[in-house]
């Protein structure tokens, strides 16, 4: 029986990882078996990173309505609770933007909740 060498199949497989590891350095962006390993790594690595997005977001938007919340006597988890039994249904990433940019409207809203 022949040998059966890499033929089409093969070579469309080993050049879609190496476009994949285009930008590595060394060997990792031109040798298949270091470029896989690579590869391989970045991809669990950008899947993980997905997930954790959204927990270092949250994070920062409570930390941002937390920051504004101090200085107007307020603690971040007493100004959600108010904000709760105002029944004022504003997400933390709206919060955090109006915090951000527009402190008057912020101020208002947080008047509002203190009545």
């Amino acid at each position: 029986m022949p040998r059966a060498r890499g033929g089409f199949k093969t070579k469309q497989r080993h050049k879609k990882v190496l476009d994949r590891a285009k930008g590595y350095v060394g060997g990792k962006s031109r040798l298949f078996v270091n470029a896989k390993e690579q590869v391989n790594k970045a991809l669990l690595a950008a899947y993980n990173d997905r997930r954790l997005k959204k927990r270092e977001f949250r994070a920062l938007w409570i930390a941002r309505i937390n920051a504004a919340v101090r200085p107007l006597g307020l603690t971040y988890s007493q100004f959600m609770d108010r904000l709760k039994k105002a029944n004022i249904e504003l997400d933390r990433r709206s919060l955090a933007e109006l915090a951000y940019s527009d402190m008057d409207a912020f101020k208002a809203l947080v008047s509002q909740v203190n009545r």
